[in-house]
């Protein structure tokens, strides 16, 4: 069996999250964004990255354009973490999307965010047919996500 689609983050886009995720931090919200929080599977310690929550349907999800990362797999640990835009912190429950039910959420992901991430799905874009995203789906996990606040 081949292992799970993961695209790591290269040394620019390293520095690059650190500076946003830095950005949300402080209260600097690049078109939405927010730090994650979530506790680490291994180490036990809280572990930060930025993410671009996505609102669809009237739900917000968690898409991870990289594939099956590192917090995607603290993630399916914790169930949980927290989104911190500044002072304001909101704690989350998070329950992973079957492949079968993210087209939709995947495409208006696409459509808001892929000038961003559209090099991380392989060719897959929002122009994409139903049964292109669908095929790309188990690359890329989705937390619906349930926030206090």
């Amino acid at each position: 069996m081949s292992e799970p689609y993961y695209l790591k983050a290269g040394r620019a886009a390293g520095w690059l999250n650190n500076i946003v995720g830095r950005l949300a931090r402080h209260g600097v919200s690049m078109l939405g964004t927010a730090e994650m929080s979530v506790r680490g599977r291994k180490s036990g310690r809280m572990q930060r990255i930025p993410v671009n929550p996505h609102t669809h349907g009237g739900s917000q999800y968690l898409v991870s354009a990289r594939g099956h990362s590192q917090w995607v797999r603290n993630m399916r640990v914790a169930g949980g973490g927290e989104l911190r835009v500044g002072r304001k912190v909101r704690q989350f429950t998070a329950t992973e999307v079957p492949d079968d039910e993210k087209l939709a959420i995947l495409r208006t992901y696409l459509k808001r965010w892929g000038w961003e991430v559209n090099q991380y799905f392989q060719g897959v874009t929002v122009k994409s047919s139903d049964a292109e995203i669908l095929a790309a789906a188990p690359d890329h996990p989705v937390f619906l996500i349930r926030t206090d606040s």
